[in-house]
């Protein structure tokens, strides 16, 4: 099948890349610079040129493909709630583009919309619309998409990683060397789940080969991982102290990052495992913040 893939030349859209060529599809890769077209090329993939916030691009290439995977997301948090109004923009253009045909369509998401309650792991049949959490507008616009037809699937994410980068772990990385400081809120005792890059890829194959439309599909190999020992193993690559700081001051300490650190946010992949048979077995993200050179 002819691929189109948005955030084709990011950190987790690069690794769908090369795992969609590797399987024998055609890829059509969303880029909006010389650098990305040239990195796709590299690969044997086509360029479409574009950009997220530009849905007559978006709409052109989904029109040119056999199927979808859409993982661009604009990660400037301080524009956050436009951020995801975008994303919701996005799937609705791409979405109408593929209305009447049963051409797959695999969205991204977060693990977190799966959480039913404090402490219990976020599964992937779980979806409440009327949550807080501004991240949901696109799962909405899916939902919308399937009741009309269209064939959209959900893939969620937790901190997606390897020995480079580490989703909302990379800037906790920045903020310690910054502050001398390796710090978590309280006991730290929260979760975070976690999956490695090529895993990750990997189920977005499977969720667009085999993917059955309005599920959800949680890319999650380790439930839950405690802030604190994420924040220790971070205080001993950067050779600075580790220290809990209070809820009262997270906001000061962590900026935009303190509405995340101090939230448990485990997540089952359990039901994603046992429907598309994907077994996670890349590196823990433990080990990956092991290896990273710090320096």
């Amino acid at each position: 099948m002819r691929i189109f893939v948005t955030g084709a030349t990011g950190f987790l859209g690069t690794a769908i890349v090369h795992e969609l060529i590797n399987a024998g599809h055609q890829v059509l890769g969303l880029t909006r610079s010389e650098e990305g077209a040239r990195s796709l090329a590299s690969v044997g993939a086509e360029v479409h040129r574009g950009d997220i916030e530009d849905l007559d691009s978006l709409r052109r290439g989904a029109e040119l493909a056999d199927g979808v995977i859409h993982t661009a997301f604009n990660h400037d948090f301080s524009k956050f709630l436009a951020n995801c109004e975008a994303d919701r923009q996005a799937v609705e253009a791409m979405g109408s583009t593929l209305h009447g045909s049963d051409r797959p369509f695999v969205i991204t998401s977060v693990a977190m919309l799966g959480a039913s309650a404090h402490g219990r792991p976020a599964i992937e049949d779980n979806f409440n619309p009327d949550q807080p959490n501004p991240r949901k507008v696109s799962e909405v616009a899916g939902v919308a998409l399937v009741q009309r037809g269209v064939n959209v699937s959900v893939v969620r994410l937790p901190q997606v990683h390897n020995p480079i980068k580490q989703g909302l772990i990379s800037p906790m990385i920045e903020l310690a060397r910054k502050k001398g400081v390796s710090a978590y809120v309280d006991d730290g005792l929260n979760r975070w789940a976690a999956v490695h890059l090529g895993d990750a890829a990997r189920l977005y194959i499977l969720a667009l080969e085999k993917g059955v439309a309005g599920s959800r599909y949680h890319a999650v190999a380790e439930e839950g991982i405690p802030l604190r020992t994420i924040a220790e193993v971070i205080g001993r690559g950067l050779n600075v102290p580790v220290k809990s700081i209070t809820a009262a001051d997270a906001p000061a300490h962590f900026d935009w990052l303190s509405p995340f650190v101090g939230r448990d946010m485990p997540a089952s992949s359990t039901l994603t495992q046992e429907r598309l048979a994907w077994r996670p077995t890349g590196p823990g993200l433990i080990a990956d913040l092991e290896e990273m050179r710090y320096v």
